[in-house]
C-alpha cells in the first residue's frame, strides 16, 4: 500500500505558471529574472495558502538554472529555509549572517527563505538590518510573513515588497476540478464551489478540504455530500426560506428555523447566510452585476429564477432587517426569540406593486372629516356657479370616483379623485351652490362619506384618520384663467395692510399686529408684496398667520395671485435693540431739561 500524500503537497505548483490567483506575481517576478533586475530582498506578504513559500521556492530554483543542468534539479543545496518563528533569537541570525559569507558551490546564487519573520524579536532585526541592506552578489533574502503590520519599517524600506491576494472562488474551483479529474473523481459544480468558499481565499485549505471530503464521498462528489460533511447549510434551505417569506407564511418559516437548529446550526449562522442570500438575489436583478454571484451553474440559475419574483425594495428592506439582527445577536439574552422575531417581520413586509398597509384596510368603509384649508375655497370660489337663491347656503360633496377614464368634466366643476382603503365611490355630479358669506364656508367641514360610522377630529381614531387622509390621492382640477387678477397700487395695499393691522390689533392679536407695523409694505413686482422684519422669530409668526393676511388682501384687491415675501435685515433689528446711553440721549434731544435734573440729584444711568 502506497503512502498517502495530501493534495496540498502532490499538486504543489513546480513553475510560476502552476500558481493558481497571482498572474501579475508570478509575471513580474519572471521579467525580473528574465531581464536581471531581480532584487536581493524581497518580501512576500498576504494571506494563508495563496503560494507565499511555492513562489519563494520556485524563484530560488529558477534563477540557479542556467540550461546546462537538468529541469528536474531542485538545488537542494543552494536554497535555506529558515523558520522564524521558532528561531527568532539574536543567535539564530548571526548563524545565518556566517553561511552568507560563504558562496555557493553549484548554481549561481544562495537563497535565504525567511518563512513567518514577522515573529523575529527586536534584536534580531537589529541584527539583521546590515546583511539585508548590503548582502553578498551570490545570496538572496526571501522573506515571507501573514502579517505585515508587525515587521519594523527599517526591514521593509530594504525589501521589494510583493502584496499576495486572496485567491478568487472561480479560481479556486477551476483548481479543483482539474486535480478531481486527474484524480478520476466525478464532482459537482456546485459542490466545488461550496469547497471554494469555505476555504476562504486560501487554496492550501481548499486542497485540505477536497481530501476530506474526498475520504468521505468516494469518487462522487455531490453537493449534498459536500454539505452534510463541511456542515454548512445547503442552498436549498435559503430558497426555502425566501418562498415562505415571498408567501407571507410564518408558520413554515419558524418551523424550517426550528429544523435548521435541530441539525446543530445556531441562529447566527442561519441569518448571515439569509443575509448574503439577500445579496445574491440582489446581484441578479442586474445584467452588469451578475458576475458577482459566486455560485456554480445550476445554482445560478435558482438564483436567476428567484430574483425575479423579488423586488429591489423587497430585497432592501429584507437586508436591512437581516443586518440588524446579524448586529444585535451577540448582545441579546434571548437570541432565538431575536431571530425569530427578525424572520416574522421578513414575512411580513408588503411588496409587489400596491403596497398594502394595515391602517388603511382598518379606515376602510369608515368616514374622514376635515376642514378644507381656505385657499382652496380661496382658488376656486370663481369656478363655483351662482345659486339660485342667494339666500340659501350650501355645500354638498364633491364629486369622487375611483376610475381614471372617466368621462371629462365641465370645467365650472371641481373634481376630486379619492381612494380609502381598498374601497372606492361613484356618485353622480351635485350642484354646488354660492355661499353668501365666506366665513360661513371656511367654518364648514367637508365629509368624505363612505359606509360606517365617521371618524370624530377629537378622538384617537383621527390619528388613523390622518394617516388615511395622507394615503388618499385628491386631485383638483382649477381653470386659473377665471380667477380674478385686477391690477393694483402699492398705495392701495398699504391702505388695506394698515386696515387689516388695526382689525387683528382690536380683535386681539397683538403680537400679530406689532410684527406686521416693524415695516412698510411694498411691491417688488406687480403681485409680490415685500416686508423686512428684524429677527427670524417675528418673521415665523408672520409666516404662520399669513394665510389669514392674504385672504384679506386679495379678497379687497380683487386679486388672487398675490405672494408676499419676508425678508431678515439685522440693519432693522439693531435699530430696536438701544443701549441705556443711547435711550438717554434719546430723552435729552427732546428735553435738553432732563440733563439739568440728573445733574442736579447726581443720578446715575
Amino acid at each position: 500500500m502506497e503512502p498517502f500524500i495530501v493534495s496540498a503537497r502532490k499538486y504543489r505548483p513546480q513553475t510560476f505558471k502552476d500558481v493558481v490567483g497571482q498572474q501579475a506575481i508570478t509575471n513580474t517576478l519572471l521579467n525580473a529574472i528574465e531581464s536581471n533586475h531581480l532584487a536581493q530582498a524581497l518580501l512576500f506578504c498576504g494571506p494563508r495558502g495563496v503560494g507565499k513559500t511555492t513562489c519563494a521556492r520556485i524563484l530560488a530554483k529558477q534563477i540557479n538554472q542556467d540550461g546546462t543542468v537538468h529541469e528536474d534539479e531542485d538545488f537542494a543545496f543552494n536554497i535555506f529555509e529558515l523558520d522564524a518563528a521558532s528561531n527568532n533569537s539574536v543567535d539564530d541570525i548571526r548563524n545565518l549572517i556566517d553561511q552568507v559569507r560563504i558562496p555557493p558551490q553549484v548554481g549561481k546564487y544562495k537563497v535565504y527563505i525567511i518563512d513567518e519573520v514577522h515573529m523575529l524579536s527586536q534584536s534580531a532585526f537589529n541584527a539583521f538590518l546590515k546583511t539585508l541592506e548590503e548582502p553578498p552578489k551570490h545570496a538572496i533574502f526571501i522573506l515571507a510573513t501573514t502579517e505585515k503590520h508587525k515587521i519594523i519599517p527599517t526591514i521593509l524600506s530594504r525589501c521589494q515588497i510583493f502584496d499576495f491576494k486572496r485567491i478568487t472562488v472561480k479560481d479556486a474551483a477551476e483548481y479543483l476540478k482539474y486535480i478531481a479529474e486527474s484524480q478520476g473523481i466525478e464532482a459537482d459544480d456546485d459542490a466545488l464551489h461550496i469547497i471554494a468558499q469555505k476555504a476562504d481565499g486560501a487554496m492550501r485549505d481548499a486542497l485540505s478540504i477536497f481530501d476530506r471530503v474526498v475520504s468521505f464521498s468516494g469518487k462522487n462528489l455531490t453537493r449534498k455530500a459536500v454539505t452534510e460533511n463541511l456542515n454548512v447549510l445547503d442552498y436549498d434551505t435559503y430558497f426555502s426560506a425566501t418562498n415562505l417569506i415571498l408567501k407571507h407564511d410564518i408558520p413554515g418559516l419558524l418551523l424550517l428555523f426550528n429544523k435548521t437548529l435541530a441539525l446543530g446550526f445556531d441562529g447566527h449562522h442561519f441569518i448571515t447566510g439569509l443575509a448574503s442570500h439577500f445579496r445574491d438575489l440582489m446581484v441578479c436583478k442586474h445584467q452588469e452585476t451578475i458576475e458577482l454571484l459566486e455560485v456554480g451553474d445550476t445554482a445560478k440559475k435558482n438564483y436567476l429564477e428567484q430574483s425575479k419574483q423579488t423586488s429591489n425594495a423587497f430585497l432592501l428592506q429584507a437586508l436591512n432587517i437581516a443586518n440588524d439582527c446579524d448586529l444585535k445577536y451577540k448582545t441579546s439574552k434571548n437570541q432565538r426569540l431575536l431571530v425569530e422575531l427578525s424572520l416574522m417581520k421578513l414575512a411580513s413586509i408588503d411588496f409587489g406593486d400596491e403596497k398594502k398597509n394595515p391602517e388603511s384596510i382598518a379606515l376602510a368603509n369608515s368616514t374622514i372629516e376635515f376642514i378644507a384649508p381656505a385657499a382652496f375655497y380661496r382658488q376656486n370660489r370663481a369656478l363655483i356657479p351662482n345659486s339660485p337663491d342667494k339666500k340659501e347656503t350650501s355645500l354638498d360633496p364633491l364629486t369622487t370616483t375611483a376610475n381614471d377614464d372617466t368621462s371629462k368634466m365641465p370645467e365650472t366643476v371641481v373634481e376630486e379623485r379619492v381612494t380609502v382603503g381598498s374601497s372606492s365611490m361613484n356618485e353622480p355630479n351635485s350642484k354646488i351652490g354660492q355661499p353668501t358669506m365666506q366665513a360661513e364656508v371656511l367654518s364648514k367641514p367637508i365629509h368624505i362619506k363612505t359606509k360606517g360610522k365617521r371618524v370624530s377630529g377629537l378622538s384617537i381614531s383621527s390619528l388613523k384618520a390622518k394617516k388615511q387622509h395622507q394615503i388618499n390621492k385628491i386631485e383638483v382640477i382649477i381653470d386659473e384663467s377665471e380667477l380674478p387678477k385686477e391690477a393694483f397700487t402699492e398705495e392701495d395695499m398699504q391702505k388695506h395692510w394698515n386696515d387689516f393691522v388695526k382689525k387683528i390689533d382690536g380683535d386681539g392679536q397683538k403680537l400679530l399686529a406689532s410684527s406686521l407695523s416693524t415695516d412698510i409694505p411694498k411691491l417688488s413686482n406687480e403681485t409680490t408684496i415685500w416686508i423686512e422684519l428684524p429677527n427670524d422669530t417675528m418673521k415665523k409668526e408672520v409666516e404662520r398667520e399669513k394665510f389669514q393676511l392674504m385672504e384679506y388682501l386679495r379678497n379687497n384687491l380683487n386679486n388672487q395671485f398675490i405672494t408676499l415675501k419676508i425678508t431678515v435685515n439685522e440693519e432693522v433689528s439693531k435699530k430696536f435693540a438701544f443701549t441705556p446711553e443711547e435711550k438717554y440721549q434719546k430723552l435729552r434731544e427732546k428735553n435738553p431739561a432732563i440733563d439739568v435734573l440728573r445733574k442736579t440729584f447726581d443720578l446715575d444711568l
